[in-house]
């Protein structure tokens, strides 16, 4: 079986594990893959001063990755929030552009060619550590996408700022407009680490195995709402069917987050979301909703909570929008609650 093959090559990579106490690769300036926006204040004012031509040493930058969905009821943009309200020196990674542009489903990661230009085109140095953050007006929603997608293209020093929210309570700069242009840089094409990913042809095959006697054994989590995992409520996108695939569990991301703040509970508390969905930690875990964005949150919310094998966390990039628009409901790949 193809996941068996997969489940084998991945143990031959466990020194190389993705777990946030294993993402930097040189003595950086956080502990850890989530950082307080002290933390990040603090690392800011250390950075080589005016980021000059002349200066080559390592910076922090802080990655903005605004983003709202298509049927938003502002019609808000990221770009737009982006320049209303940003940390200084921040630049801007638009997920709607640093995608793979031949794919019909959105958000699909780019080429190592395409994210390589991308972060030139940034001025974005592969010894950087990134921070990337969300907007204040949402939290915690698509900037651990980003940072997903900066690891499985390898870039070693990637964290998140948890969150821009409290950045902004909290009193810390801010500025707005247009921003200062940066040099460009020369960010060498990377490798695309493959076993962070799972792509529909595997979904699939574990689909059709789902419940016959020797079928591998994995756990598949949705970040959508209830009501669009249960096949209630409709996709966000006109003439796609709602439901889920067959045997994964509801894990609504709200449920990692504050209900205020909207940044991630503390890791104990994440653990316990995890072990009421009775989620095995043994398993392989993959993380999916509706367009691989919010699907992100549960990975990130399993690596704080260092819950599961982290060799063994994937996340479907394609996720339901792939799904839906790829199977048929009568072929038993699409499932609804029944009411």
């Amino acid at each position: 079986m193809v996941f068996t093959a997969i489940r084998s090559s991945l143990a031959r990579f466990r020194t190389m594990s993705s777990s946030p106490h294993h993402l930097q690769s040189r003595n950086v300036s956080f502990s850890s893959y989530l950082v307080t926006p002290k933390q990040l204040n603090e690392a800011l004012r250390k950075n080589p001063p005016g980021g000059t031509k002349i200066s080559t040493s390592p910076r922090v930058i802080p990655l903005n990755a605004a983003w709202f969905m298509p049927n938003d009821p502002e019609g808000r943009k990221g770009i737009e929030s982006f320049r209303n309200s940003r940390i200084p020196q921040a630049r801007f990674f638009d997920l709607d552009a640093i995608k793979d542009p031949d794919s019909p489903y959105p958000h699909m990661l780019p080429t190592c060619e395409t994210f390589a230009e991308a972060m030139s085109e940034l001025g974005i140095r592969r010894d950087d550590e990134i921070v990337v953050y969300d907007t204040a007006e949402l939290g915690i929603f698509s900037a651990p996408r980003v940072g997903w997608t900066l690891r499985v293209f390898g870039h070693p020093n990637v964290h998140i700022l948890n969150n821009y929210r409290l950045w902004v309570k909290e009193g810390l700069p801010t500025e707005s407009g247009e921003p200062t242009p940066v040099e460009k840089s020369k960010y060498s094409v990377p490798v695309y680490d493959s076993r962070l990913v799972i792509s529909f042809r595997e979904m699939k095959e574990l689909a059709l195995d789902y419940g016959k006697e020797g079928a591998e054994e994995i756990e598949i989590l949705d970040a959508r709402s209830y009501g669009r995992w249960a096949g209630t409520d409709p996709e966000p996108r006109p003439g796609l069917s709602s439901g889920h695939l067959p045997g994964s569990k509801s894990l609504p991301f709200q449920e990692l987050l504050d209900s205020e703040t909207k940044a991630y509970l503390p890791a104990e508390d994440l653990r316990k979301v995890f072990e009421e969905r009775k989620v095995d930690p043994n398993q392989t875990i993959i993380s999916s909703c509706g367009t691989g964005v919010t699907a992100s949150i549960i990975e990130t919310a399993l690596a704080v909570a260092e819950y599961g094998d982290p060799n063994l966390r994937r996340v479907y990039d394609g996720s339901w929008t792939e799904w839906a628009q790829r199977v048929k409901e009568s072929d038993g790949l699409i499932k609804k609650v029944k009411s």
